[in-house]
């Protein structure tokens, strides 16, 4: 049976230079399934996730490959068409909370208008709805919380909003993206657990975007390993944890911090691992121009 999401031989370039910021991305996700991508900042991680969602740049396009969802070929449909698909089967948590919610509007109508509007729910059967969902996320008395703006709640209180709109309509698949940077460690962590009780719950496939293999290490159940646009390393978790095959991944989780040894020495990646896994994306950035 075929993952619901399957992404094959993705490449993104910049507009106006072919410089590709992509290179040939291949991964799949499976329906109920919590994959990371993982990487240093700049290495492709959200880029993927905004190329499922039909979200890149405008300066960004994609050179070739296929995305897969649900058994749908996005890159061969109509734009409406996969708008469509996308609002209805598909949702995005963002980094930032603060920017991601519409200062001018109240909480409601930021949950309820994508359930009215893209998927013709009523007004009513919305705002029960999204009641309801500020309560799997709990949030304390939801019927005052849902006539607030942003700016009049908790950085941790917007990422949980953020959560609850994302998972409004049921989507078979989430993208988070690095949803826990802007908030301090303690939330980060009460975050971190709710989304994790949120996707076994109702079964959703899960794309978390992050830098930190703590988080990989406690959410995901798979894991891709990105530099410079490329995948360098696919695994399961415990796999991966117990023996990473690719020298920059060993140079990754070496560069962890240790919170069982807090004194411990921070490792920084050797400068000759980056020399190495460059040339490697040197040497297909060749094949692939002599290809085309």
């Amino acid at each position: 049976m075929s993952a619901f999401l399957e992404i094959e031989g993705l490449s993104a370039v910049l507009a106006g230079t072919g410089a590709r910021l992509l290179r040939s991305v291949s991964l799949a996700v499976d329906t109920g399934e919590v994959r990371g991508l993982v990487g240093e900042s700049g290495a492709g991680k959200s880029m993927i996730g905004k190329a499922v969602l039909g979200i890149l740049p405008k300066a960004v396009r994609v050179a070739e490959g296929a995305i897969r969802l649900d058994g749908h070929d996005l890159l061969a449909m109509r734009p409406a068409d996969r708008r469509r698909l996308i609002g209805s089967v598909a949702a995005l948590i963002p980094q930032d909370p603060l920017t991601a919610l519409n200062p001018s509007k109240r909480i409601g109508p930021q949950i309820t208008d994508r359930l009215v509007d893209i998927l013709g729910w009523g007004k009513a059967d919305a705002q029960a709805r999204a009641l309801e969902l500020l309560g799997e996320v709990h949030i304390e008395d939801p019927e005052r919380v849902i006539g607030r703006y942003p700016h009049e709640l908790s950085g941790g209180m917007r990422q949980r909003i953020l959560i609850a709109s994302a998972f409004a309509a049921e989507p078979r698949l989430i993208i988070a993206d690095e949803p826990t940077t802007a908030l301090d460690v303690t939330v980060q962590k009460q975050i971190l657990k709710l989304i994790g009780e949120m996707q076994a719950h109702h079964g959703t496939a899960l794309v978390f975007v992050t830098h930190d293999l703590g988080v990989v290490s406690k959410v995901c159940q798979s894991l891709s390993v990105l530099y410079a646009g490329k995948v360098v390393e696919d695994a399961r978790v415990a796999d991966f944890f117990a023996a990473p095959r690719h020298a920059y991944s060993r140079a990754l989780l070496a560069a962890t911090p240790k919170y069982t040894d807090p004194a411990a020495s921070l490792q920084p990646v050797d400068p000759s691992v980056i020399e190495a896994v460059t040339a490697e994306v040197a040497v297909a950035d060749r094949e692939w121009i002599h290809g085309r």
